[in-house]
C-alpha cells in the first residue's frame, strides 16, 4: 500500500526520484500513464494487470468507453528505476500533468501520482474546504 507526501525535484532530463518507501512495492519496473485531476498515476506491474482487465472490460459499444481507453491506454509508459533511484517520464506524460522542477509524490493505496507542485497544492487546499462535505457527500465513516 502506498501512503504518504514526498516533495521531489524533476531534473532537466525529466528525471525523478522515486521514494524509498515505494521502490519496493513499485519494483524496478513499473507503469505510469495520465492520470485524472491533471496528475500522472503510477502503477506496479501486477497492479496494473488489475487495472488493465477492468479498463479492458468497459464495453466497446459506449462511446465514453473507447475514449477512456484510448485516453488512459495511449499515455501508457513502462519506466524502471535507475540505481539512484529516479525514473525517466515520456515527454507527453511531463506535458499532460505540466510537471517543472518542483515535484509532489503522493501514495494513494493502490497506486502514486505525480504531481506539479503548484497544481498540488491547489488541489489539495480545495480539497481540504471541502473535506467534510466530501466524506457526507460518499457517506463515509472513519
Amino acid at each position: 500500500m502506498f501512503i504518504g507526501q514526498y516533495n521531489n525535484k524533476m531534473d532537466a532530463k525529466g528525471r525523478i526520484s522515486m521514494p524509498v518507501k515505494f521502490r519496493d512495492e513499485l519494483g524496478n519496473k513499473f507503469i505510469i500513464t495520465r492520470g485524472l485531476d491533471s496528475c500522472l498515476f503510477g502503477y506496479s506491474l501486477l497492479e496494473w494487470q488489475k487495472i488493465e482487465s477492468k479498463i479492458k472490460s468497459l464495453p466497446l459499444t459506449k462511446k465514453s468507453a473507447r475514449a477512456f481507453q484510448r485516453f488512459f491506454f495511449s499515455g501508457a509508459s513502462e519506466v524502471e528505476i535507475d540505481k539512484q533511484g529516479r525514473i525517466n517520464i515520456p515527454q507527453s506524460l511531463i506535458e499532460h500533468a505540466k510537471l517543472e522542477k518542483e515535484c509532489v509524490v503522493n501514495g494513494v493505496s493502490n497506486r502514486i501520482e505525480i504531481w506539479n507542485k503548484e497544481t498540488w497544492n491547489s488541489q489539495l487546499l480545495d480539497s481540504e474546504e471541502s473535506f467534510e462535505d466530501i466524506a457526507e457527500e460518499l457517506d463515509f465513516e472513519f
